[in-house]
This record gives structure tokens, sequence and C-alpha cells, in this order.
């Protein structure tokens, strides 16, 4: 019963997301503007107006060095032919596919973040850090949004996955402002 209310909650709140992006881009397309807001503790450039102040879901895409677990199993093995040789552990084969899985590219780092929309770009700050990271609209290459996601790629870093219901909203937002600049 409870799992039932949250799908239904989930499933609100996307189909009021993607009411809400549709809503702003009929909007813009009759040549209306994105709306100021105020915002405090965002360190912004003179000039840059902040467009959203909103909570989302945030994950980077990027793979790792691989980290072989080490193998201390095994047995010497002396054989007619071969001689002496070391036989490892039939689980060290899958520990390594394991850990090269584990390396490839992917998104990591999901957490609850805060996110600044302003005319100069995306602003994130992950819970629980000080630092705002910045994603320039000027650097975007790549946009693809989704129901309840928004995937932005730049030619600099990683791409960087918003979530959640404002993802549609920001999607259409950050479409706007970065054809407008």
């Amino acid at each position: 019963m409870w799992r039932r209310r949250q799908n239904r909650a989930e499933e609100t709140a996307r189909a009021e997301g993607v009411q809400a992006a549709s809503a702003l881009a009929v909007h813009l397309q009759n040549g209306g503007r994105l709306v100021p807001v105020e915002t405090v503790d965002v360190p912004l450039t003179e000039g840059e107006t902040v467009f959203a102040d909103v909570w989302c879901s945030a994950a980077r895409f990027y793979g790792t060095d691989i980290m072989y677990p080490r193998s201390t199993a095994g047995y010497w093995e002396n054989h007619p032919t071969f001689g002496q040789q070391w036989v490892p552990n039939p689980l060290d084969a899958r520990r390594q596919r394991e850990a090269e899985a584990a390396a490839e590219p992917q998104w990591r780092d999901h957490t609850p973040a805060r996110l600044v929309l302003t005319s100069t770009g995306v602003r994130l700050r992950p819970t629980g850090s000080p630092t705002w990271m910045p994603f320039d609209h000027c650097l975007l290459t790549e946009l693809t949004a989704g129901p309840d996601q928004l995937v932005l790629s730049y030619s600099v870093c990683a791409p960087l996955l918003v979530a959640g219901p404002v993802a549609p909203w920001l999607g259409v937002a950050v479409e706007h402002l970065r054809q407008a600049g």
C-alpha cells in the first residue's frame, strides 16, 4: 500500500514537471521571458541573473582506474610437462571481471544537490559540500531531456545528470538560455 502511494506521488510529480516544461516552452515561444528569482549564498558575477533555485538529484558520468583485488588463493601444481606452476583460484577471474566492470564509465556520485540556473550557466552544490560547481552555457555541447531527467554534456568535463520532477522544466530553460546566449 505504501509503495503504491509513493509510486502515485512520483508519477504525479513527474507529470507536473512535464506539464510545467510544456507551459514554459509555449510561454517562451510566444515571446515570454524567464522570470528572475531571488537567492542567497550563491556567488554570482556582475550582471548574472538567477532564474531557478531548486533541489534535484545529480550524478556525473565517468570511468575510474581498475582496482584489481589482491589474490591470495591458489596452489602450486607440479605438472608433468610444464613443471611447477601457480594455479589461481577460479574466483580471482570473476573478481577481476567485476573490478573491470566497476571501473567502466557509468553514472557515479549520485547525490541530492541544490541547483541554481543563471543567465551564465548552471551552478550545482551537492549536499554537504561548501563548493559551488559551475557549468557554463557556453561550454554546453549537448542537452538530452527526458520525462524526469536531464543530461548536460560539456566540452571540458564529464556529463552531468540532473534528475527529478524539475528536470524537464530545466531542460527547456537551459536550451532557451543557450540559444539566447
